[in-house]
Order: structure tokens, then sequence, then C-alpha cells
């Protein structure tokens, strides 16, 4: 088996210490960083999303990889320049205005990086005008939104309008989830697309990014 395929192994069968491990030795044998976030470490955290849309793990799980894959992520991200740190494109993230749920929007940042994206995760409670200046301080190609209780819904719609006064609305795209979010309510709010969940997600800003 291969070094970059023990990588991989090792975040599906959730062993963090294993892929520090074999990162560190993939370096010293001179394989390239990018090669090994791409063959390694991402593969595996693709495997591990294509296992949780089937309901073969859960999110327990999912969170143990995705610890696996920052294991990995941080003994590469120094060695990593910033066009091929960034080559999937710039996600910012948060709960919506009002909103304190956190897990779930962490679960869905953690397999966004796990993915190859570069994540800005802004945390909870994020009122529109803090996504509009992370979109601008960091270059984002997609925002996330996550909205986990009805009473916050209208600040879906709301951050979009204020991608549109600012000008910026044809220069990012814009994604929802969240238990209180539905794909038809996504839509109907202006946004380009809707994750239903973690793994979903990344197909989602995959898509929209066009990136494979």
């Amino acid at each position: 088996m291969s070094i970059l395929e023990e990588i991989k192994n090792a975040i599906i069968t959730y062993k963090p210490n294993v892929v520090k491990e074999c990162c560190t030795r993939a370096l010293e044998e001179g394989f390239d960083p990018q090669q090994i976030l791409n063959e390694g470490i991402i593969a595996g955290m693709n495997v591990v999303g294509e296992k949780f849309k089937r309901n073969e793990v859960y999110v327990p799980e999912v969170l143990i990889a995705a610890k696996a894959t920052h294991a990995g992520l941080d003994i590469l991200k120094p060695l990593l320049s910033a066009s091929e740190t960034n080559s999937r494109g710039v996600i910012v993230i948060g709960t919506v205005k009002e909103d304190l749920h956190d897990i779930g929007k962490n679960l869905v940042a953690m397999m966004l990086e796990g993915a190859g994206f570069q994540v800005i995760n802004l945390g909870i409670d994020i009122a529109p005008e803090k996504f509009v200046q992370a979109a601008r301080d960091y270059k984002a190609d997609i925002i996330a939104m996550s909205c986990l209780i009805t009473s916050t819904l209208n600040y879906v719609p709301a951050t979009v309008k204020a991608f549109e006064d600012a000008g910026l609305r044809d220069k990012v795209k814009i994604i929802a989830g969240g238990a209180a979010i539905t794909e038809e309510f996504a839509r109907k709010a202006g946004c380009d697309g809707y994750g239903k969940d973690a793994a979903a997600a990344v197909d989602v800003a995959n898509e929209l990014l066009k990136v494979s």
C-alpha cells in the first residue's frame, strides 16, 4: 500500500495520529504537499462523505474523520502556497444573526475544508453586513449560511439583499442550509444552492464552482 493510500485509509478509519505520521513520512519521501492533500486527505474525506450520504456513518464518525483530516492539514498547510491552498475556492461560513447554533455549521466547515476549500468560519449570530464584509476581506467565492430556528429565517433573504445592495451579488455564490431551511425556501430567498446536510454542502460547493 502506498503512503497516500495509508493516509486515505487512516482518515476512513478515524486515526488522526496515523494521518499525522503518514503525512510527515510522505513529505520526507519527497511527495508534493498538494498531491498528499488531493490523493490522501481529500480522497479519504470524500469516501467518508459518500458513506454519510448513504447513512452508513453518522455525525460522530464524520467529526472524528474531520479531526483526522485536520491532523494532516496542520502538517501540510505551512507548505502549501496561497494559490494552491485556494485552488478549490474560498468559502465564508457562519450561522445567521440571532441563531446561536454551532455544531452543524462546524461540521459543514470541516467537511468543506476536508474537501480542499479554504474555509473562513465566522461563528454564530452573524449579521448580513458581517457576511458582506467577510466576503470583501477574504475575496470569497461562496457564502454559506446556517439557520436552525424558524425565527431567524428572515436573515437569509436579508443577507442576499445585503450582497445586492453592496454590488457584490454577482461576485459570490450564496448557499444556505440547516434544520429551518428547505430547498424551496433557499431558492425563494435568492440563494444559488441548498445544502441538505454536510456532505450535500460539499457537492453543492463543487457544483457551483465547477470543481471535481
